[in-house]
């Protein structure tokens, strides 16, 4: 008789400041935030700024007297080093079980059924995660364990939460009557996917709690919310609905935008911006083993500036054979760029959208595509990804997206890319 599913939900604390204080341990005990795109709000903050009421999105602007009273430190968002310190995490949890779903860049399920028994039982197999994550990454994690993975993240949010856990939440280790017990002290919108859009309606019908939702109606929850509820619902009952993804699903579009550093009325900086862009969206395409047969490309003016004059203008362009190539995709996006810029706006943003994906093991071919140009092409961007691999994102591109690169997005305040670039390496001494 197979064992009864167990998952666990391994979450990295407040990772972007962890990331942060993993190459800077003199910054363990300072109150820190890491900032937005643009340094504009703050989208992680340590448990010290947690403690001073500042919620998540609060801009930077805002906080800097309470920032100077308190000696908060601010970093600029550093994505090379969180992806990469990302991907370190989910190599040792490879390590505990070979089923694994990588749920955000923070947090990822196993399946532990089969192998909870070789590490001592769930709790002691937690505390190994911990120990070896930690001293491996220097990253702190806490880990839920449960029958379903709506329960798996409730446990890990007690675990974060509940100090009498120790970073380690089994609800199996737990009595009936204590389950019950910590599921009516915790609110329903803590639930995975009820969150603050959907507790005010819950709440609204007298569901105010985790237990409340547990013990509604799943036909009432059905009725007023969709199947969706009704599975969150069967969940926290201990009726798994929801399997472990081991495959990320193939996108159906895949977008690429930043908001400038400062406000761009040129088109040949723009060009220099859309292009950058479309690298990036054409790499995580070839990624994901797709081709795309269109391309939308976009740009904003600063909606918060309305005194300034505003054009907000999209258009798309027909491949005409599906591609991932790099050049062939800038081209059109380039083409479409041409056909909405309108000299005289000061443009806040712009943005890629590649559509109408398909499998590139299944493309159709156009009568007259060339097998050399094709071979020549796969050859080219094959290579352009693994020089990019391994010395760096960006480290070699097409010339359109430029060279000076003023428009980029403004990043003052960050951190040195520790594991990615030789220049920027820790020095010991």
């Amino acid at each position: 008789m197979s064992a009864p599913q167990q998952f666990a939900l391994v979450d990295v604390n407040n990772f972007y400041v962890s990331c942060e204080r993993v190459f800077q341990p003199e910054l363990a005990t300072t109150p820190l935030v890491v900032l937005s795109n643009n340094d504009g709000c703050a989208v992680a903050r340590s448990n010290e700024v947690k403690s001073l009421g500042v919620r998540m999105g609060v801009p930077w602007f805002k906080m800097k007297d309470l920032a100077q009273q308190h000696g908060i430190r601010a970093f600029s968002s550093n994505y090379t080093l969180y992806g990469d310190m990302s991907n370190r995490v989910a190599l040792v949890l490879q390590d505990f079980s070979p089923e694994i779903e990588i749920y955000s860049i923070d947090e990822a399920f196993l399946r532990i059924e089969t192998v909870v028994q070789l590490y001592g039982g769930a709790l002691a197999m937690g505390q190994q995660i911990r120990q070896r994550v930690k001293r491996w990454t220097g990253l702190p994690v806490c880990v839920g364990v449960a029958p379903t993975k709506t329960l798996a993240k409730l446990a890990n949010h007690m675990a974060k939460k509940r100090p009498e856990f120790d970073g380690v939440c089994d609800l199996h280790a737990l009595s009936r009557p204590e389950r019950l017990s910590y599921m009516a002290d915790i609110d329903v919108g803590e639930v995975w996917g009820v969150g603050p859009r959907l507790a005010p309606r819950l709440k609204a019908i007298g569901i105010r709690s985790v237990l409340d939702l547990r013990n509604a109606s799943p036909k009432t929850l059905r009725t007023h919310f969709g199947v969706v509820m009704e599975r969150v619902c069967s969940e926290l009952r201990g009726i798994s609905c929801l399997e472990l993804e081991q495959v990320a699903p193939s996108k159906q579009q895949i977008m690429s935008s930043r908001s400038f550093g400062r406000s761009v009325e040129a088109l040949d900086e723009l060009r220099e911006a859309v292009a950058s862009y479309v690298a990036t969206a054409a790499e995580k395409l070839r990624q994901q083993g797709s081709v795309c047969a269109a391309v939308h490309v976009f740009v904003q003016c600063n909606a918060f500036r309305p005194e300034e004059p505003q054009n907000n203008a999209g258009t798309t362009v027909a491949l005409i054979s599906p591609s991932d190539d790099t050049i062939a995709l800038t081209a059109a996006a380039l083409r479409g760029l041409k056909a909405i810029y309108r000299p005289g706006f000061r443009y806040k943003k712009a943005g890629v959208m590649l559509t109408l994906l398909s499998d590139k093991r299944v493309q159709q071919g156009a009568l007259f595509d060339a097998p050399a140009h094709q071979a020549r092409s796969a050859a080219l961007m094959s290579a352009m990804d693994e020089v990019n691999r391994l010395f760096g994102s960006g480290m070699l591109r097409s010339g359109a997206s430029g060279t000076r690169r003023r428009w980029s997005m403004r990043a003052e305040n960050r951190s040195p890319r520790f594991t990615t670039r030789w220049d920027e390496l820790p020095i010991v001494s």
